[in-house]
């Protein structure tokens, strides 16, 4: 029996590991966190016995110990930390979303547990250390991102030396096509054409800024150089990703886009569990396409990608201003183009030396956040603020 603590068990990651628990003889809840959707969480929590549970949102906890909830509510990142403790799991699955799920992982990989990464911005803030903790601690990281699930699989088949390069796919977002984005709405940006994501998630892919996340993502989990890894548009989202061997062969792994099959495979791997989840039909889909990432339309794939190379505390900045932007935009004081505006204009701002120690991390992306505020105010002045 292996004890699964799910961070974020309120998302769409989230809900989805708890119906992979369910279904497993082998696997059981330990704990479970949410951001602030207290009555959500309760609710899984009696589902599946759990008596100990975390709230990031101080006040939101405090509803839940008002509600008679006979269980224990910890609360702010400190309980996240003290659940993390307390429920004594194999393994975490960190399904926060942005740079706020870097602490948890700190704290999973310190004790030598076992973490399922299913936030990315843990190894885009926090990289190199991550990586050193996990290897220092000897706690392995399984990630659960599609993409970089289905690259674990393929690589883990093939000897050392083997691999020549790896290839990201992305689905395009709403917007592939089209170079008019200036003043496209909130809910045009969120309505993506394959995945059934959170909105911070959602905008990232309509910007292409989540494919350069998982590009940072895919250096530092399989220690591959930047020149090596390609991103490709692929529409149809049943290829998840590829590699290249250095005989010539390509391998792909494929698949309906359902994210039961990487937080399984996490979970499981290497065995496979029975999922309700139907095998591709060839014949029925006809056809799978491909084509280049539009990088004047998308500038954040390429601010992505720059900041990767440029290494230090970069990708930190990166992720802060963009944090910062996509909020803007979905709260209506920024115009799409906005957010890559305002991420280029911080990168080029702050310093981003490397990191001696994780509190540096802390201190850039505080740094970062606040010039983000600055840049923000700045671009509102300008006339330029406003989503369509």
């Amino acid at each position: 029996m292996k004890d699964v603590l799910i961070l974020g068990s309120t998302g769409s990651i989230g809900e989805q590991a708890i119906d992979v628990v369910g279904r497993s003889a082998d696997l059981r809840i330990a704990g479970l966190s949410a951001g602030s959707s207290w009555e959500q969480l309760i609710a899984q929590a009696d589902a599946a016995g759990v008596a100990t549970i975390a709230l990031a949102d101080v006040d939101a906890a405090t509803a839940a110990r008002q509600s008679g909830w006979r269980g224990t509510v910890l609360a702010g990142e400190e309980g996240i930390r003290d659940l993390i403790l307390r429920s004594e799991p194999d393994v975490v699955l960190n399904s926060i979303v942005g740079s706020a799920g870097l602490g948890p992982t700190i704290v999973t990989l310190s004790e030598g547990i076992e973490l399922a990464l299913a936030n990315k911005e843990s190894l885009v803030v926090g990289g190199e250390l991550v990586m050193a903790l996990s290897e220092a601690a000897n706690a392995r990281i399984v990630p659960v991102d599609s993409e970089h699930s289905a690259l674990h699989q393929l690589i883990r088949s093939e000897p050392p030396g083997v691999v020549e390069r790896l290839v990201l796919t992305a689905s395009g977002g709403p917007f592939r096509g089209r170079t008019d984005l200036e003043g496209v709405s909130r809910e045009e940006a969120l309505a993506h054409p394959t995945w059934e994501m959170g909105g911070k998630i959602t905008i990232d892919s309509a910007t292409l800024m989540n494919k350069g996340l998982e590009l940072i993502e895919a250096h530092h989990l399989f220690a591959v150089p930047y020149e090596r890894i390609d991103v490709v548009v692929h529409p149809q989202s049943l290829i998840h990703s590829l590699i290249t061997l250095v005989d010539g062969a390509m391998l792909a792994h494929l698949g309906h886009p359902d994210m039961r099959v990487p937080i399984s495979y996490a979970l499981h791997g290497p065995e496979r569990i029975e999922l309700p989840v139907e095998p591709l039909d060839l014949a029925a889909v006809g056809e799978l396409s491909f084509e280049r990432p539009d990088a004047d339309a998308f500038p954040c794939l390429r601010l992505a990608r720059e900041a990767g190379a440029a290494g230090g505390m970069a990708p930190c900045v990166l992720n802060a201003a963009n944090e910062v932007a996509v909020k803007a935009f979905l709260d209506g004081e920024i115009a799409f183009t906005g957010i890559a505006a305002i991420v280029e204009r911080v990168l080029e701002s702050v310093p981003a030396p490397a990191p001696a120690h994780f509190a540096d991390l802390f201190e850039c992306d505080r740094e970062a956040r606040e010039r983000a505020g600055a840049e923000l105010s700045s671009l509102s002045a300008a006339g330029n603020g406003r989503a369509g």
